[in-house]
This record gives C-alpha cells, structure tokens and sequence, in this order.
C-alpha cells in the first residue's frame, strides 16, 4: 500500500476488469449507485495516446449527498461529488486500486457536510477493502 494521507493506493489481486466489477457489487450491496465507469484508456486512445488501463469507478450514496446537496451551504461540496475509486495497471503489470481520504478535506466545512464526507469515506474505504484486502 502506499499512501500521502490524501490518495492511497493498495494492489488488487485481480485484473482491471474484474476489480471495477467486485467493487460496483460490493457498493451496490452497501447501498450505493453507480453512475458512471469512466474508461481513460479508451478515451485517450480516440486523441492517439496510448496508457495502460485506467477505470474510475464513481459510487454515490443519496444518504449522504442528500443531506449536503438539499442545503445552500453545503452544496459547494459537490466539487466532491460523486466518490470517485481510480482502478489501473501500472508498468509492473499489477492492477492497483486508488482512492481519496476525503476526511481529509473535511476542514472548514460544516457540520452536516463533515459528517456526511466522513461518512462517505469510511464507507468508501470498506467497499475498496472488501475487494481487495485490508488497509
């Protein structure tokens, strides 16, 4: 695992494909939505610049958006929204798994917001570690 407080990044055992799906079933388990994968790798390669693979997976859980996105004050902290999980293969030919600790952003926000942000990335982190081990 590495991490800068802010990003960590942990291996998957499985491949790019397989690791985006376990971790849209285990979000949808916990109750999140899925709206949207985006594939970087195919959107690169429609400009001509080749990457190894590169998946975000966004999840979003209306518990928590709602209670920041049906207030004025809290709505700045859509900049957040959706959460994002970045799964890609690095040089090594390991599929790694890359997320933020929102907690800590949490500074300066509200009450409501800082509960839901940490709430969010508790469960953020638990549906990573069902799918690819502890952190």
């Amino acid at each position: 695992m590495s991490t800068n407080q802010l990003i960590i990044e942990h291996v998957s055992p499985f491949n790019v494909p397989v690791t985006v799906e376990k971790l849209k079933e285990v979000a949808k388990l916990k109750g999140w939505q899925n709206p949207a994968v985006h594939n970087l790798q195919q959107s690169l390669a429609k400009s001509g610049k080749e990457v190894l693979p590169v998946e975000v997976v966004e999840i979003c859980k209306p518990e928590y958006s709602g209670s920041m996105l049906e207030k004025n004050d809290e709505r700045i902290v859509s900049v957040l929204m959706p959460c994002r999980i970045s799964v890609y293969e690095k040089n090594d030919g390991k599929t790694y798994v890359a997320l933020l600790d929102m907690s800590q952003l949490t500074d300066g926000m509200t009450q409501t917001a800082t509960k839901a942000v940490q709430a969010a990335s508790d469960e953020s982190f638990e549906i990573v570690k069902a799918v690819v081990g502890a952190f």
